[in-house]
């Protein structure tokens, strides 16, 4: 297999691998996603605390997650912005901020066959937060990782580093594979 042939078939793989290592706690939609994506991975968690019976309710909290996933062979800081504005937007359109509502994450993970060093910049300073009523109806975060195939790491935005340990997850599962 040619070096190109193999390195779009570890853009594909990496996606893949992504979408695997989700698929254990969020529901994961490759066959529809929102356009321009190529998946999407949904998580939503409802938290209950009581005191001695479920009545006597103290506190409880809805968390969700939308992650967007997208792949390509060149990377350019305009297709960042792009994917960026376009996940964050369907996030804050999904959102629905309420009394119970603590956060509503968006989480863009992109495979890229390379990174050139002028989007570099562009993956650090990607950032978008909300806060709904001042916090008391929870808040908003943007995560960004881009995984660069060519160099067999990713870069990550300030709240993206929150992932290094997923992406160790599918650097992992890429190395099993090439033992196995």
């Amino acid at each position: 297999m040619s070096e190109l042939a193999n390195i779009n078939h570890d853009i594909h793989s990496i996606l893949e691998k992504a979408l695997d290592v989700y698929r254990g706690y969020y529901d994961v939609n490759h066959i529809d996603p929102i356009e321009p994506f190529h998946a999407e991975a949904i998580f939503r968690l409802h938290n209950e605390q009581y005191f001695l019976v479920k009545k006597a309710r103290i506190a409880e909290a809805d968390s969700y997650e939308y992650a967007f996933f997208y792949k390509t062979d060149y990377l350019t800081p305009e297709l960042i912005e792009q994917l960026d504005k376009a996940a964050w937007d369907e996030g804050m359109r999904r959102a629905r901020p309420q009394e119970n509502h603590k956060n509503t994450d968006v989480t863009l993970f992109i495979v890229a066959k390379e990174i050139p060093e002028n989007c570099k910049a562009a993956i650090k300073k990607a950032k978008h937060y909300q806060s709904y009523k001042f916090g008391f109806h929870g808040f908003s975060a943007f995560r960004l990782v881009v995984y660069d195939v060519s160099e067999g790491k990713a870069l990550y935005n300030r709240r993206g580093s929150d992932l290094k340990r997923f992406v160790s997850g599918i650097e992992i599962l890429k190395e099993k594979e090439k033992n196995a």
